[in-house]
């Protein structure tokens, strides 16, 4: 009996974890930003609007600034566009 509970909960563990690690964003934009002469725009999806957005300006200053204190500084610069887009 106690093999099959734990059976049992091993199996709903592992379903949990697969169906938590599906896709389930929610909200997709575009950032576009400027740093130091340079513009880059990244997609990003997420979950709420805040990581979608986050997510997309953290990915277009990588491209463009180089180290810590630059990604920081492109990170707190104002975008220049902000596009809300359908999810795939």
């Amino acid at each position: 009996m106690l093999r099959l509970m734990i059976g049992i909960f091993v199996l709903l563990a592992l379903g949990y974890l697969v169906y938590s690690s599906l896709h389930t964003a929610r909200y997709r934009y575009r950032v576009c930003v400027r740093f130091h002469g340079q513009t880059a725009c990244r997609i990003a999806e997420g979950r709420t609007r805040t990581q979608a957005e986050q997510g997309a300006l953290d990915n277009a200053c990588a491209q463009i600034a180089s180290g810590v204190t630059d990604t920081i500084t492109c990170q707190q610069k104002p975008v220049l566009s902000l596009e809300r887009l359908p999810l795939q």
